[in-house]
């Protein structure tokens, strides 16, 4: 898969209880953003390669597949985070129920309709939310302009995504959800790979902190041994 750059946009036409992954591990990713922009069709999208264009209103669904990462199964787990966030002009309130979400998950999409200028403002938001939960920078999130394809109805031009994108520190897509599978396919394999990735960091990292050799204790008869010879040496 060729991993679009950060210096260009890329153009492609409840929370619960997981169950234990496969051999190959487990990614817990979550997608953000306002009502509308398409998250949930976009999530449907990879998992079963159609376009659903409506959705009922819902309080979050989780979502789970099989993923072949670098030889390996894993399991992915993708929570839908619908009406976590209220936009009024140019303010963003961000709802508690979505903390669960965010604590819970690895690596993140956040998500706008480009023909939605509101769902745009609201990303800023949701990244800080993100970044106070997860102060670690290594923490994946991508930025994804989707309805790349209503060109007609553009609010948000493609320079705006990624100049917001770059002030983040976050790669920026643009995709079109309705026109292209593939392209919302390599959207989340990235995230995985780069999810993947942190995991086997954090764990060298825990594996060389149980190498450090712990300082013995000091023995106690030792101890009472020198203190005695300390003393006759006094008397003497």
């Amino acid at each position: 898969m060729r991993l679009p750059s950060m210096s260009q946009p890329f153009l492609l036409a409840p929370i619960a209880e997981c169950a234990p992954g496969p051999p190959g591990g487990e990614v817990r990713l979550a997608v953000l953003g306002a009502r509308g922009v398409g998250k949930s069709a976009l999530i449907v999208r990879f998992l079963t390669k159609r376009f659903i264009g409506d959705y009922e209103p819902n309080t979050g669904s989780l979502y789970s597949r099989l993923v072949r990462l670098d030889g390996e199964h894993v399991a992915v787990q993708i929570q839908d985070t619908p009406g976590c966030l209220q936009v009024q002009g140019d303010r963003v309130q961000v709802l508690d129920s979505l903390s669960r979400c965010v604590k819970w998950a690895e690596g993140f999409l956040v998500v706008y309709s480009i023909t939605d200028y509101g769902s745009y403002q609201a990303v800023r938001a949701l990244h800080q939310h993100i970044r106070q939960l997860h102060p670690d920078a290594r923490t994946p999130i991508i930025v994804v302009g989707n309805k790349a394809d209503l060109l007609h109805a553009r609010q948000v031009q493609a320079k705006e995504g990624l100049q917001l994108a770059s002030d983040l520190g976050s790669l920026f897509l643009e995709i079109s959800t309705s026109e292209n599978s593939q392209g919302v396919c390599d959207v989340f394999q990235y995230l995985c790979k780069e999810v993947s990735k942190l995991q086997h960091a954090g764990g060298a990292d825990r594996r060389r902190a149980s190498i450090i050799p712990r300082p013995r204790s000091p023995n106690m008869q030792d101890l009472k041994r020198r203190f005695k010879q300390a003393l006759s040496s006094k008397v003497k």
